[in-house]
C-alpha cells in the first residue's frame, strides 16, 4: 500500500529463501516481457522506453501497476532483448526520501546495462541462454584451495602471450596463455577485484584518475563492459555477458574455480546529494541505513550503506548471488566489508543476521564458497573469527603477526638488539589461528593472507618503511599508516647487494610460511613475480603500468616463480599441511594435523622457549589424520633471528631420517633431496626456514 514502512528482516529465513530468480527485474514469456519492480513507499512507478540508438530519445512512456507487496509491474511485447529502458518514481516528499519524478533510474535487476557519466545509464534487456558445453563448477575441496587475488584487466593487460585485442579483457582471462600460467602456478581458484557494473566517483574524475579497483557498484546483476572486447561492447550487453560466461567456462575446463570480489555494503549513489542512479530514486528510505531525519549512518566509509536490516535489501542481495551462482557459474564470493551485511536494525553486528544465515544454507548457493572480509568502518566494525558455519574469513590477524614476525621484529632487533616478542604468536598462526577459529568452523575457516589488493606488494613490503601515495592526489594522507613492512636499509630502489639479496630471501619466507601454514593462501597477482607498485601501498586510482603485471620478469624474479611454485607443489602433495580440524594433541581426530613442537636443540618446547625474544627458532611436526593418508608427516623449521643458528633435529620414536624439500636460503629451489638423520644438525643462516618429509 502507499506509504507502507519496510519491515526489518524476521529473525527467520523463508522470507529470504522463498522468491524465485524470476520474481524481480525482466522476465520473457509468451512474446512479451514483464517488468516487477519493488518500491514500497513510492506513489507512482513509469516504465520509459528509449531507442536502441540514442539513449536520450524516449520512444514510450507505460505506467506501472501495483502487484501486490511493494511489487510494482508492467507488461508489453516492447520488452525484449535489446530494449533500452529505465524507470521513473514519484512518492513522498519528507525526511528520508528523495524521489524525483524526472530522475531515469535503473533497473536493480537488470542484467545488461549501457550509457555513462554521472546518471546517464540506461538499463537493458538481454537474452541469458548460453551453451556450457557440458562443462561444470570443479568444486575443488576446500583444504586444496589456493586463492590467487586479481585485478582482471591488470593480470591480463601486458600479457606478451594474449592477442592485444584480449588485454584487459574477460575474453584476456580465458586465454590459454593466461590459464597456463595459472595452472602451471598451481592456484585453484582466480577472485576477481569486483567486476559488476561501477562507476568513478565525481572526486577521482574531477582529478583525471579512475576508480580502477572497482570498488564503487552501479548494478549487482551486471557485469561491467569496460573488461570486455571491443567486439562485444559494439555487439551489445548481451554479448557482455556471453563473453564473461565463456570466461568461466574456460577456466571451469582446466580445473580453476572463479570467485567474485562483491561489494553489496554500499553502492556509487554516495551520500546525500550524490548521484541518483537506482536504489536511493526508487525507495531511499528502505534500502540505504539512514536516522529518522534522513541523514546517513555510513559505516563504510564510502558515503552509504546499504540497510541489510530490511526484506528488499537482504533479497536483493541473496538474487543477485544466486544470479552469478547459478546462471554465471561463479564458485565463490568475496564479500567487501562483511560486516556491514550482517548489522540489524539498530545497526549492530550479529552473526546469526538473517541474511548471513541465508548466505550460508540457500540450496542456490550449497557448494558455493563463501569469504567474509570481517570488518567494516562503523561501531563494532572489527569481527574477525565472529562470522558463523559456512563463512570463511580474511584473517587480519595471520597477517599482522607474519608480518611482525618476519619484518617489523626484524627490524626492532636491529635497533634494540633483541626482538619484541618469542614465536608463540607466529606459531598459533601457522598452525591454523585456533585462537580465533571455534572447533566447529576449524582451521580451513581462516583465509590466510599477507599481502592484499590494498596494501604493498609483496616485494615493497620488503623495501619500504613507509607509504608513498602522492599520486593519489590526496597528499599521502590515503593508505594504511602501520604497514609493518622493513625496507632493510634502504627505503625503496637499491643497487646494494646485500640489501637485495636480505630482501629476497625475506620473500622467501614470507611465501614459505603463507604456503605452508594451516588455513586457505591466498596469493595476490603479480607477488609471485616480486611486482612493485612503487611504495603505493593504494593504489585504487591508478590503471596505467603501475598496477598492471609486468611479464617481463628478471632472473631472480624467475626464481621467486619457481619458489612458489615448489611450495605450492609441497603443500599439494602433503596433507599434513592442509589439515581441515584442529587435532590438538590427540590423533583421534579425522581430517586434523597432530601437532608437536620442538626447539632448536631437538628437545620439547618449553614455556620459557615460547616467550623469550632472544629464542626464535622452532620446529613444527605435523601428521596427518586424514584416511588413507594418515601417516603424510612433515618437520618445519623455522628461524627468526638474524644470527646463525644451528638446529639439531629431533629424534621421534619410529622416525629413520628427515628428507629436505625446501628450504629459502636457495635463490632458486634446490634440485637435490638430502637425507637427514635423528639427531642430525641443519646450519641456517639468520631467518630462514626449511621442510622436510618425515619418514
Amino acid at each position: 500500500m502507499p506509504g507502507t514502512q519496510t519491515h526489518a528482516l524476521s529473525p527467520s529465513i523463508p522470507s529470504l529463501l522463498t522468491p524465485s530468480l524470476d520474481d524481480l527485474g525482466v522476465r520473457l514469456h509468451d512474446g512479451v516481457g514483464t517488468l516487477r519492480v519493488w518500491s514500497a513507499h513510492a506513489t507512482a512507478l513509469d516504465l520509459v522506453l528509449f531507442d536502441e540508438t540514442d539513449l536520450d530519445w524516449a520512444t514510450d512512456t507505460l505506467p506501472m501497476h501495483r502487484a501486490g507487496s511493494g511489487v510494482w509491474e508492467v507488461t508489453t511485447p516492447q520488452l525484449r532483448p535489446g530494449t533500452r529502458y529505465a524507470i521513473r518514481a514519484d512518492g513522498p516528499h519528507e525526511a528520508g526520501h528523495t524521489f524525483n519524478e524526472q530522475t531515469l533510474l535503473l533497473d536493480p535487476y537488470g542484467r545488461g546495462l549501457v550509457g555513462g557519466g554521472a546518471e546517464d545509464w540506461r538499463s537493458v534487456v538481454i537474452d541469458d541462454w548460453f551453451d556450457w558445453q557440458g562443462v561444470t563448477k570443479p568444486h575443488t575441496p576446500m583444504d586444496a584451495t589456493v586463492i590467487y587475488e586479481a585485478h582482471l584487466k591488470g593480470l591480463t593487460k601486458r600479457h606478451p602471450g594474449i592477442p592485444p585485442a584480449l588485454h584487459g579483457t574477460y575474453a584476456g582471462l580465458g586465454h590459454a596463455a593466461m590459464l597456463d600460467h595459472l595452472c602451471e602456478l598451481g592456484v585453484t581458484a582466480v577472485e576477481l577485484l569486483p567486476v559488476h557494473a561501477f562507476t568513478a566517483e565525481a572526486r577521482l574524475t574531477s582529478l583525471g584518475l579512475s576508480n580502477y579497483w572497482g570498488y564503487n557498484t552501479l548494478n549487482f546483476f551486471t557485469p561491467h563492459a569496460a573488461y570486455a572486447t571491443a567486439e562485444s561492447r559494439i555487439a551489445g550487453p548481451g554479448a557482455v555477458v556471453r563473453e564473461f560466461k565463456e570466461m568461466v567456462r574456460a577456466l571451469h575446463a582446466r580445473g580453476l574455480e572463479v570467485f567474485l570480489d562483491v561489494v553489496y555494503n554500499h553502492t556509487a549513489e554516495e551520500g546525500i546529494g550524490g548521484p541518483r542512479t537506482s536504489l536511493r530514486g526508487l525507495d531511499n528510505r528502505a534500502y540505504y541505513r539512514q536516522q529518522d531525519d534522513g541523514t546517513y549512518i555510513d559505516v563504510t566509509g564510502c558515503g552509504n550503506a546499504v540497510d541489510t536490516s530490511t526484506d528488499a535489501s537482504g533479497r536483493l542481495v541473496l538474487d543477485s548471488l544466486r544470479y552469478w551462482a547459478v546462471d554465471m557459474q561463479v564458485d565463490g564470493f568475496r564479500f567487501d566489508l562483511a560486516v556491514t551485511l550482517g548489522r540489524d536494525e539498530h545497526h549492530t553486528f550479529t552473526p546469526d543476521h538473517p541474511l548471513l544465515r541465508a548466505i550460508a544454507d540457500d540450496p542456490a548457493l550449497a557448494g558455493v564458497k563463501k569469504i567474509a572480509e570481517p570488518w567494516d568502518v562503523g561501531m563494532g566494525g572489527w569481527q574477525t573469527g565472529g562470522f558463523g558455519a559456512g563463512w570463511l574469513e580474511w584473517n587480519d590477524r595471520y597477517r599482522d603477526r607474519v608480518r611482525n614476525f618476519w619484518l617489523s621484529d626484524i627490524d626492532y632487533a636491529r635497533r634494540a638488539e633483541v626482538s619484541p616478542v618469542g614465536v608463540g604468536g607466529f606459531a598459533t598462526r601457522l598452525s591454523g589461528s585456533s585462537n580465533t577459529f571455534s572447533a566447529e568452523r576449524g582451521p580451513l575457516a581462516s583465509v590466510n593472507f599477507i599481502t592484499a589488493h590494498d596494501g604493498f606488494t609483496m616485494r615493497d613490503l620488503v623495501s619500504y618503511d613507509v607509504k608513498h601515495n602522492l599520486g593519489n592526489g590526496e597528499l599521502n594522507r590515503d593508505g594504511a599508516d602501520t604497514n609493518r613492512s622493513f625496507n632493510h636499509g634502504a627505503e625503496g630502489p637499491t643497487d646494494d647487494p646485500g640489501i637485495l639479496a636480505t630482501r629476497r630471501k625475506a620473500i622467501r619466507n614470507l611465501f614459505g610460511t603463507l604456503l605452508l601454514s594451516a588455513g586457505v593462501p591466498m596469493i595476490t597477482a603479480g607477488d609471485e613475480f616480486g611486482r612493485s607498485q612503487r611504495g603505493n601501498n593504494n593504489a585504487y586510482c591508478h590503471d596505467s603500468a603501475l598496477t598492471w603485471l609486468s611479464w617481463d620478469p628478471a632472473p631472480w624474479q624467475q626464481d621467486l616463480h619457481e619458489h612458489v611454485r615448489r611450495l605450492l607443489s609441497l603443500r599439494r602433495d602433503n596433507p599434513a599441511l592442509r589439515p581441515a580440524r584442529y587435532a590438538h594433541d590427540t590423533e583421534d581426530v579425522p581430517n586434523a594435523s597432530v601437532i608437536d613442537w620442538y626447539d632448536e636443540h631437538g628437545e620439547q618446547m618449553s614455556h620459557e622457549r615460547w616467550t623469550n625474544p632472544s629464542h626464535r627458532t622452532l620446529q613444527y611436526d605435523a601428521r596427518s589424520t586424514r584416511g588413507s593418508e594418515a601417516g603424510n608427516r612433515i618437520l618445519l623449521i623455522v628461524h627468526g633471528l638474524e644470527r646463525p643458528a644451528t638446529v639439531t633435529l629431533p629424534r621421534l620414536r619410529g622416525v629413520t631420517g628427515f628428507i629436505s624439500l625446501w628450504s629459502s636460503v636457495d635463490e632458486r629451489p634446490a634440485t637435490n633431496q638430502p637425507r637427514f638423520a635423528p639427531g642430525a644438525t641443519v646450519s641456517l643462516p639468520g631467518t630462514a626456514m626449511q621442510l622436510f618429509r618425515v619418514e
